[in-house]
């Protein structure tokens, strides 16, 4: 199997930010991620006898690698398209890793192409400067020319992260360049991380992926599909839909990274713009997972068409539906249902101190 560990295309003498043991899941400021929980996750379900599983809302894949290093035969799926691509490359890929020549190359101007200009043309002044948004249309042109899909989803993984992270609150939900330049004291932030060049943080990136490759000897495979397309055959399935708040304020992956899955349509983006909104997100689309109203049915189906297997839920205890509801929902389908707490775990931006992450778990 191939594995590059000293990619650094010279670039600087600093070495990648974060250096640990063989075989580690990239870091990530991905909002949601199980990265800090997921030991917890998988030490919940060891106890379950299961071959095949399905990591139902992907996200960043952080679970479903986890269970591919437990070896078992996983299935990523993720409705956002740039998700996909980090599943691609980090689960469904065995082998492949892109080598310093290819990073050259993607990080290169060459003169001989015309290279696009969409980025700098309609996202001035609301994400990044003027010679990032260049940066950004070189790099996504680039990637263009590889064939190899892993290859492919590789650069795309490390371009997304460089972008969620050179990102204040590391999300894209509104126009705020304005905090990264600022000259002001901060209370919040890391203005060391977003002054540091696109170029560093890719090679970065690349080199945590290239290092998270793997072969578990499992026809691991990534979907990008509506979750009731997804084939039922799976002896478990684990489950992280988006999350709405006792107060019914939901969490809109779709709108808080916009921006890379605009990436994904690279060409076909202007048509999908909402260019009413100042932050230039894509035209809203209807999502039962962030509707108050529809969520308790999406639910049910999920669980029904999923009725088979080991259900397995990531969730937070003040969600909608309630703790208690969910539990009745899924007591439809499942003759035990088990409820574990990991206590009062808080996401970043949370302000809710009273919230618990818990496993819901059927069988």
């Amino acid at each position: 199997m191939k594995r590059s560990f000293d990619i650094d295309r010279n670039m600087a003498t600093q070495q990648p930010l974060f250096e640990d043991a063989f075989v580690r899941f990239p870091s990530t400021r991905y909002q949601g991620s199980k990265a800090k929980i997921v030991e917890w996750i998988i030490e919940n379900i060891r106890e379950f006898e299961f071959s095949n599983c399905l990591d139902a809302f992907g996200g960043t894949g952080v679970v479903g690698y986890h269970l591919k290093k437990e070896g078992k035969c996983v299935t990523y799926n993720d409705l956002l398209k740039f998700n996909y691509y980090f599943g691609l490359s980090l689960i469904e890929n065995n082998e492949t890793i892109l080598e310093k020549n290819e990073i050259d190359f993607i990080l290169s101007y060459h003169p001989q192409r015309k290279y696009p200009t969409f980025v700098q043309d309609n996202f001035s002044d609301i994400y990044f400067n003027d010679e990032e948004n260049v940066w950004i249309d070189k790099i996504i042109a680039n990637l263009k020319e590889f064939e190899d899909p892993y290859k492919f989803a590789t650069g795309f993984f490390a371009l997304c992260q460089a972008c969620i992270i050179k990102r204040p609150y590391n999300l894209f939900h509104r126009k705020n360049l304005y905090i990264r330049n600022s000259e002001v004291e901060r209370s919040f932030g890391n203005k060391t991380t977003w002054d540091k060049p696109f170029d560093f943080w890719f090679v970065n990136f690349v080199n945590e992926a290239n290092k998270a490759v793997f072969d578990n000897g499992k026809n691991n495979k990534s979907l990008n599909l509506n979750i009731l397309e997804v084939p039922t055959d799976f002896d478990l399935v684990y489950i992280d839909t988006p999350y709405i708040s006792k107060r019914g304020v939901a969490v809109d992956y779709y709108g808080f990274y916009h921006f890379l899955e605009g990436l994904t349509i690279y060409d076909s983006w202007g048509k999908n713009i909402d260019y009413k909104s100042k932050h230039r997100r894509l035209k809203m689309r209807p999502n039962e997972w962030t509707n108050r109203k529809e969520i308790y049915s999406a639910f049910d189906n999920l669980f029904y068409r999923f009725k088979d297997s080991i259900l397995v839920v990531s969730y937070r205890s003040d969600g909608i539906p309630s703790e208690n509801e969910l539990e009745t929902i899924m007591k439809k389908y499942k003759r035990n249902v088990r409820i574990e707490r990991f206590g009062n775990y808080k996401y970043v931006l949370s302000k809710n101190e009273k919230s618990q992450e818990i496993l819901l778990i059927g069988f």
